[in-house]
């Protein structure tokens, strides 16, 4: 026989009624399979095409997940553009290297008679 005697159990926690409507109602709205914000936040960089593109990402939040890859095509597109574009450099084209100065042979050209 055991010492211990069965003694009451933990009563029951009766559900807060807000935080058990509340819990409903996120039930009720939220679809697994629906598009879903990621809630990422996007920084200025202060060139306005680039943030622009960046914005462009939020498109995405409001798609299904299988058209999410046609904006980030879009945005890498844009982003790999901008970057191109910096190593195009605007204004004036750069001169072209001279001609080095012909250097005089050590050695005297010999007279030539004829």
């Amino acid at each position: 026989m055991s010492d211990s005697m069965p003694g009451p159990g933990p009563e029951p926690v009766e559900p807060d009624p807000v935080e058990q409507a509340a819990a409903e109602e996120q039930a009720e709205t939220y679809d697994p399979a629906g598009p879903a914000p990621l809630g990422v936040e996007r920084a200025q960089t202060g060139d306005a095409r680039v943030d622009g593109l960046l914005e462009r990402l939020g498109d995405a939040d409001h798609l299904a997940t299988d058209g999410h890859i046609e904006v980030y095509e879009d945005v890498h597109r844009g982003l790999r553009d901008a970057l191109t574009a910096l190593d195009a450099h605007p204004g004036p084209p750069v001169p072209s290297p001279m001609r080095a100065p012909a250097v005089p042979s050590p050695h005297p050209t010999p007279y030539n008679r004829s």
